[in-house]
């Protein structure tokens, strides 16, 4: 059994929860930052704190002790940093600078995975993009990962601290949250296949996506916190697929035909994206090891299944 203590935050998420399994299964001692009366998943230990509360994650991480501290909350919904750019910018950028000071602060301080996005891209103007590739994010939420990014860069490189950041691209599951686009196409698909759902409705499907499996990224960043040395890392598929792709695989996977289901409302197009965000995982592989274990079709086939399962129960 592994002696490693690890705190992860947001475990309820569909990140959280993979990780939690993989971290369980190796025989971890897995704690979880929930906010103050919210339950811990089954078998962790919570401690309480929030990201907009930096005192309370410095009480966190002195309570956990980790050997390891897996950083994954933030607000995950891109359209809505548009909403509250404030509030964002300090969950995300405040709540990471807190939790690496806290790291920093211990006797022996844990090592730290740093969850950042391929947001923090933007107009990068180049396509697939590398851990070197010019970063001009578009979106409050981009400039907030960024942030996080770059702050975990310089406690690295100023204190020794072993922190890591991944730069995750779109990662799906049956987890995934019914707001997000994969998950409302895998939906509708299993919806209009038994007859409970009549059309799906979108925006632009040829805005193009590199989707992976959450169960895939979770893993990279294990073995990245477990090498030797600390470094950030691109974490993607390095395939882009279409919105339409998506939609083709979903259907056919439900055993239906998408013609005259799928209805584009011009109010859901966005203006079209300079450089298609696609990532080049090199890196991760040829250092770590990693590779994926799921791939797009496989990943979208087990979302309807499951969407089919939930439906016809």
């Amino acid at each position: 059994m592994s002696s490693r203590r690890a705190l992860v935050t947001g475990i309820t998420g569909q990140d959280g929860s993979y990780l939690a399994d993989l971290l369980a299964a190796d025989g971890c001692d897995v704690w979880a930052l929930v906010r103050a009366g919210s339950p811990a998943p089954a078998g962790v230990t919570a401690v309480h704190g929030d990201l907009l509360a930096p005192a309370s994650l410095h009480a966190a991480v002195e309570a956990a002790r980790p050997h390891e501290l897996y950083h994954l909350a933030a607000p995950t919904f891109v359209p809505a940093s548009w909403e509250d750019p404030t509030e964002t910018m300090a969950a995300i950028a405040c709540g990471t600078a807190a939790l690496l000071a806290a790291a920093l602060a211990r006797p022996e301080p844990p090592r730290v995975w740093v969850a950042s996005s391929s947001e923090v891209f933007g107009d990068a103007g180049e396509s697939p993009q590398h851990e070197r590739t010019p970063m001009r994010p578009r979106t409050p939420y981009g400039v907030a990962k960024l942030a996080a990014h770059a702050l975990a860069g310089a406690m690295r490189e100023r204190h020794g601290l072993f922190a890591c950041s991944g730069i995750t691209y779109n990662h799906e599951s049956p987890r995934r949250p019914e707001r997000f686009l994969s998950r409302k196409v895998t939906r509708a698909a299993a919806a209009i296949s038994l007859g409970l759902q009549d059309e799906l409705v979108l925006g632009d499907l040829e805005a193009v996506r590199d989707w992976s499996h959450a169960a895939d990224v979770v893993r990279a960043a294990v073995l990245a916190l477990r090498h030797h040395e600390p470094g950030d890392y691109v974490v993607a598929s390095g395939v882009g697929h279409t919105v339409r792709e998506l939609v083709d695989v979903a259907f056919a996977h439900a055993g239906i035909d998408p013609a005259g289901r799928v209805r584009v409302d011009p109010a859901l197009v966005r203006p079209p994206e300079a450089t298609p965000l696609v990532g080049d995982a090199s890196r991760a592989r040829a250092v770590l090891g990693w590779e994926p274990e799921h791939g797009f079709e496989a990943t979208i086939a087990e979302m309807v299944d499951a969407d089919l399962a939930a439906l016809r129960g």
